[in-house]
C-alpha cells in the first residue's frame, strides 16, 4: 500500500487526476478486500462452532464465548466507516458462507469427538444447509441490533442451539 500512496501523491503532484483516481480505485478495493478476508476468518470460526454444536448436540461456554466473539467482530468489521454501509449486504452471504463452510469441516473434524470423524465423513454427516441457515440467522442479527444489544440477542439465540437451555441454566 505504501507504493500506491507515492504513486497516489506522484499523480496529484504532476496533474495526473485520471492516474490518481485510478489509483485511489485500486486502495478502495485493497481496503474492501481487507475487510472481507478479516470477516471470513470470523466466518470460519463461527462455522466451526457451529457444526460442532450440531453434531455433538451440546453447547458449553467456550463455544458460546467464540460464537458471540464472531458475531460481534463480525458486526465490527462489517460496519463501513460511514456507519450506515456495509461491506457485505444482508443478503449477500451465500457464497462466503459455503466457502467458510467447507473451510470449517477439517478443524472441527479434528475437535469433534476427539477426533472421531475424517473431515470426508463430517461432511456426510453435517447438514450444510442447516448450519447455514442458522449462520444467516446469527448474521442477521447484526443488522437490526446495536452493539449494545446484540449480546442479548445472540444469547436467546444461543439458548434455541442443541444444548442451548442447559448451557443456558450453567448444566
Amino acid at each position: 500500500m505504501t507504493q500506491e500512496l507515492w504513486d497516489l501523491r506522484k499523480s496529484i503532484l504532476d496533474g495526473r487526476y485520471d492516474d490518481a483516481l485510478v489509483i485511489v480505485d485500486e486502495l478502495e478495493l485493497m481496503s474492501r478486500k481487507s475487510y472481507i478476508r478479516n470477516i471470513r476468518s470470523f466466518l470460519i470460526r463461527l462455522m466451526i462452532h457451529l457444526i460442532k454444536n450440531k453434531v455433538e448436540q451440546r453447547l458449553n461456554n467456550s463455544w458460546a464465548a467464540s460464537i458471540e466473539g464472531s458475531i460481534l467482530e463480525i458486526q465490527d468489521l462489517n460496519l463501513q466507516d460511514n456507519k450506515t454501509s456495509h461491506y457485505v449486504k444482508q443478503g449477500d452471504w451465500e457464497d462466503l458462507l459455503d466457502a467458510a463452510f467447507y473451510a470449517a469441516i477439517k478443524p472441527a473434524s479434528a475437535e469433534i469427538f476427539d477426533g472421531l470423524y475424517t473431515p470426508k465423513q463430517l461432511e456426510a454427516v453435517v447438514d450444510k444447509s442447516l448450519i447455514m441457515s442458522v449462520a444467516k440467522d446469527f448474521l442477521n442479527l447484526t443488522y437490526t441490533n446495536s452493539q449494545k444489544s446484540l449480546p442479548g440477542a445472540i444469547d436467546e439465540m444461543l439458548s434455541n442451539l442443541p444444548g442451548g437451555q442447559e448451557w443456558e441454566k450453567g448444566k
